[in-house]
């Protein structure tokens, strides 16, 4: 319940966050700009009380320059405390505290202003110590408002990014649920076929027995694909032979024979190689592959070989076909959950295959370049010697 409470709220809070982040983005260039004008009329009025002091006619306008100098100095709120060669204090301004300069706690308080800026010596008038302007105070704020800007744009990546997974992930639980039902139609639409050929003859038909093991079977399999959804894959010795044999002993007889005929070959050394893994998911996997290679040869004459074999510690199966290969421009987006050029497709059967290879079985799922046709890869460690 909270998840689906959630998941309704995400666009509210989505639009919130992107709020906060644009009202901390203007807040920070306000505080900028606020400062650098400041700081420029402050400036100016430095340099124009200096100039006009220099260039005072009148007796004694220098010194009133100075002093009108000083008093703005001061008025900036910059904290100042001067000291003679023995270290006692002389003059004050902005300090934090009311105190006479004969007070401990001015020296104190010089001692902290140190540490913040080295002091300034002057032969004249002794040694100046600062601390930071007000306007540093305000920058310190900017810095934090920029941190809290790259915290909320953090955050807005994050919950972005959960949010597509999570919408993913729920797009592949349901084309997986569509899949199954899919493949369980199969053996339910032969099941019925058999039982109408039953009913319409006197004589049940040649094989009859063997045709309704195999929907069984096939049926069994499937609900064991159900178990496997959301569990762990198995770690069993799997031969990758015989479960290609199996794999196409199940789609020949389903192949057209007459019209636009498709012959499905198999080259296997027997049973291996082993490897080790889950042969339900492996099976589902290069189903998927398989139907993929028929699908593209509909409406054409032509011929798909698994071609099982090993190389470099890798157990490999290839699913080959002839048909019309597939266009540059859509094998980068092949493997997306989606993704399909089949009018009614989920596009779940590529996504679902690497998936079972690649993150259940450590191995790697490729589509081949080949100047015909399509070629894809599918590649497991092989089984350690002695399993």
């Amino acid at each position: 319940m909270p998840r689906e409470r959630l998941q309704r709220l995400a666009p509210t809070l989505a639009v919130a966050l992107v709020a906060l982040l644009a009202g901390l983005s203007l807040g920070s260039g306000l505080l900028v700009l606020r400062h650098f004008q400041s700081d420029a009329t402050t400036t100016s009025r430095l340099y124009s009380g200096v100039f006009g002091g220099l260039n005072d006619p009148r007796p004694g306008g220098e010194a009133e320059a100075l002093l009108r100098l000083g008093a703005q100095v001061r008025a900036l709120g910059l904290p100042l405390v001067v000291t003679d060669r023995a270290g006692r204090v002389t003059a004050a301004a902005n300090l934090p505290f009311t105190a006479p300069l004969d007070d401990p706690r001015v020296l104190a308080y010089v001692r902290r202003l140190d540490r913040q800026n080295p002091p300034i010596v002057d032969e004249a008038i002794g040694t100046v110590h600062y601390g930071p302007l007000p306007a540093q105070r305000n920058l310190t704020v900017l810095a934090v408002l920029q941190g809290l800007t790259i915290a909320v744009m953090v955050a807005v990546a994050i919950f972005a990014y959960r949010s597509a997974m999570s919408a993913q992930r729920d797009r592949l639980w349901v084309a997986m649920a569509r899949e199954a039902a899919h493949q369980m139609g199969t053996p339910l639409m032969s099941l019925q076929g058999w039982i109408e050929r039953v009913r319409t003859r006197s004589t049940p038909p040649q094989d009859l027995a063997e045709h309704l093991a195999a929907d069984a079977e096939r049926l069994d399999r499937v609900a064991q694909r159900f178990e496997r959804i959301g569990n762990p894959a198995k770690r069993e010795p799997v031969g990758l032979g015989a479960l290609a044999d199996r794999v196409a002993g199940y789609f020949r007889p389903r192949l057209p024979k007459r019209a636009n005929p498709i012959e499905l070959k198999l080259e296997a050394p027997g049973m291996g190689p082993i490897v080790v893994g889950d042969a339900v998911l492996l099976e589902w996997a290069l189903e998927a592959l398989v139907k993929n290679a028929i699908d593209a040869l509909q409406g054409r004459s032509g011929t798909i070989t698994l071609r099982v074999g090993a190389d470099q510690g890798m157990g490999e199966i290839r699913v080959v076909d002839d048909g019309p290969g597939v266009p540059r421009d859509i094998r980068r987006t092949l493997f997306e959950p989606g993704f399909t050029t089949k009018r009614g497709g989920w596009g779940i059967g590529l996504a679902l295959s690497r998936r079972v290879v690649e993150d259940a079985h450590r191995g790697a799922l490729v589509l081949e370049q080949t100047e015909k046709g399509a070629s894809f890869l599918i590649r497991v460690p092989l089984a350690p010697q002695g399993t």
